[in-house]
């Protein structure tokens, strides 16, 4: 089974998630979002794949998020914009595979997918 994870090596909630399917033996292929940015048609498959708005997929403790978009409305489409040009608001890691992904935020919930 192929995984991708959506993975920011600065990140301690990542590297527990890439932690996890190392030690169940999953080698996923490994994108680093911030240094290879999704495509809008990439952004737009994970979060069918998720089954959660986009609103959902912004990390809220980001400083970015509280000082600019905290309690404004966007479209979904917004949303994705923001995410393209903004990679970092992006919760993570994002764990994905054939027909579903998961926010491994915390790790656990990767598990599914293995």
């Amino acid at each position: 089974m192929k995984l991708i994870i959506y993975h920011n090596p600065r990140c301690k909630k990542s590297r527990a998630g890439l932690a996890l399917l190392e030690e169940n033996g999953v080698e996923p292929e490994i994108r680093e979002y911030l240094k290879e940015p999704l495509s809008e048609e990439e952004m737009k498959k994970i979060l069918m794949k998720l089954n959660i708005p986009a609103a959902e997929l912004v990390r809220t403790q980001e400083e970015q998020y509280r000082k600019e978009l905290k309690g404004m409305n966007f479209t979904e489409d917004e949303w994705i914009r923001i995410y393209l040009e903004n990679p970092k608001l992006i919760r993570r890691p994002i764990v994905e595979t054939k027909y579903k992904a998961v926010i491994g935020d915390p790790a656990e919930n990767i598990q599914p997918l293995l």
